[in-house]
């Protein structure tokens, strides 16, 4: 049955190279019809600025968005092309590849249904399209998949959405609509990627030698997969803990239940593992297994953009009281995670920038008791210390929101609010600003959290924090996962000697 595959020969760089870097693209199929995946795909790759050379055929040699399409593979220069993206039905693909492989193409992306995902016929079509493909040269990406961005090279070559911000988070997805959520994510967050791709059905291509990829890649800093099964369990991992090894890599995987297991098999036809036993590999190959998308994209994006922490020693400092009791009882509850002891340097330190009301302990709450310059020097001071490892910082954005609803109301821009809506605003970016400088400085990550972040993400604080290059977090408990996965990660790390 299809699923992610190790072949006896992974792709080599020169491959990985034409899929990511390719130097000429070719759409095959391109359609005059907007709703087709010819087009489509032909129009995302000219959108995103690809800046190769561009050819698309057409049975009818029509004119698509700008670009003059050949009737035939035969009038593409040779050598001019290195990538091909595939929207032919799969009776067509056979000859095509040959013809491809004839001008000096090197990767095939292919989007074409109706192979190991469509029974056994299709098993047997997918199995002779794996050879044809060895025989040629030709790296083979999917088929059954959504296509493939490369952020470095202003490639986005696939038949949806989005194109996402340049970053250093390499997406490898046996399903293309998690490749799309991971994108939607970026997105919304500003954490970008650097390379993805939809590894559809694998059949010669799996999602580990996508990571295998990006473990050696200089644009890619932490590696991010969905997988919904595994066809050999032991190379699988052999695989993912060498590159787990070089660089974070977070993995998601979907068919961990029998219901679940059931709807992977119908989808890409892949086999389901022991979850269990899969969750135990995870924990020996230092994999960091997220439970949810948004979990898994949030880790990522933590090991893409906070720096690594030298112990699981956690401060919270929060505005106001309830944030930080919610949060502490998170951090308490965690297995990886400590509460930090307030120390009693540090007590006395904070002591003198609040008022006596502070809640004096950790969770830092500065009761209401900051100024204009509070929240800055008692993150610094938390942060320097040698006790802490890590702060959530909770609270950003109140101000601003009190200014949002000041710029709304008839009673602005009179009555003084001008001035006040705009100092608001200016302090929550300046608090943002400090949070990330601190921590560049420290060498210590300090993740800010509020549902600002998705409530208003046009609120300065959340906003300036996405400036920064980092994430901000939805809740308190977000964060504390996030930061749950980077403690984990720099622990096995420490002890295996990374």
């Amino acid at each position: 049955m299809s699923g992610p595959r190790i072949p006896a020969h992974p792709p080599s760089a020169e491959q990985f190279q034409a899929l990511f870097e390719p130097r000429g693209v070719l759409i095959a199929g391109a359609s005059t019809h907007p709703g087709k995946f010819g087009f489509v795909s032909l129009h995302n790759l000219l959108a995103a600025g690809y800046g190769g050379r561009v050819f698309a055929t057409n049975l009818d040699g029509a004119s698509v968005l700008g670009v003059e399409t050949v009737r035939s593979i035969d009038e593409v220069p040779e050598g001019a092309v290195d990538l091909v993206f595939v929207c032919t039905p799969k009776q067509a693909n056979p000859d095509l590849l040959r013809a491809c492989a004839a001008k000096g193409v090197r990767a095939a992306f292919l989007t074409s249904a109706g192979y190991g995902e469509a029974g056994e016929e299709g098993r047997r079509d997918e199995a002779e399209l794996v050879t044809l493909c060895g025989e040629l040269g030709i790296l083979l990406a999917g088929p059954n998949g959504q296509g493939v961005v490369s952020t470095p090279a202003n490639l986005c070559a696939q038949i949806v959405a989005p194109y996402p911000p340049a970053g250093a988070i390499g997406v490898a997805s046996q399903s293309g609509n998690f490749v799309s959520s991971f994108l939607n994510w970026s997105m919304a967050t500003g954490i970008g990627i650097s390379r993805a791709v939809s590894a559809g059905n694998a059949a010669a291509t799996s999602v580990a030698d996508y990571l295998g990829y990006y473990a050696d890649d200089d644009a890619t800093k932490v590696a991010l997969a969905y997988v919904e099964g595994i066809a050999d369990g032991r190379s699988f991992f052999d695989q993912t803990r060498a590159i787990a090894a070089r660089k974070p890599l977070v993995l998601v995987k979907g068919g961990s239940t029998v219901g679940g297991a059931q709807a992977a098999s119908s989808h890409t036809g892949s086999l389901a593992t022991d979850d269990r036993v899969f969750d135990g590999a995870c924990r020996q190959a230092g994999i960091t297994r997220a439970h949810d998308v948004e979990s898994a994209f949030e880790a990522a994006a933590t090991f893409a953009t906070q720096p690594r922490p030298a112990g699981n020693r956690v401060m919270v400092m929060t505005t106001a009281g309830g944030w930080g009791v919610v949060t502490a009882d998170a951090i308490s509850a965690s297995r990886v995670l400590e509460l930090a002891t307030m120390p009693s340097d540090l007590h006395d330190a904070i002591d003198r920038h609040l008022p006596p009301r502070w809640s004096r302990s950790n969770p830092v709450d500065l009761a209401g008791g900051e100024t204009r310059e509070t929240i800055p020097i008692v993150l610094d001071l938390v942060a320097s210390h040698p006790s802490v490892d890590a702060v959530i910082y909770l609270g950003i954005g109140i101000q601003s929101n009190q200014a949002a609803m000041m710029r709304r109301s008839r009673f602005y821009p009179d009555h003084g609010l001008e001035r006040i809506v705009e100092y608001h605003e200016r302090q929550d970016a300046r608090f943002a600003e400090a949070a990330a400088e601190i921590s560049d400085r420290t060498g210590k990550p300090i993740l800010t959290a509020t549902e600002l972040a998705v409530a208003d993400p046009s609120n300065a604080g959340p906003a300036t924090v996405r400036a920064t290059g980092r994430l901000c977090y939805a809740s308190a408990n977000r964060a504390v996962t996030a930061l749950e996965h980077l403690v984990s990660d720099s622990l096995h790390r420490s002890r295996r000697g990374h």
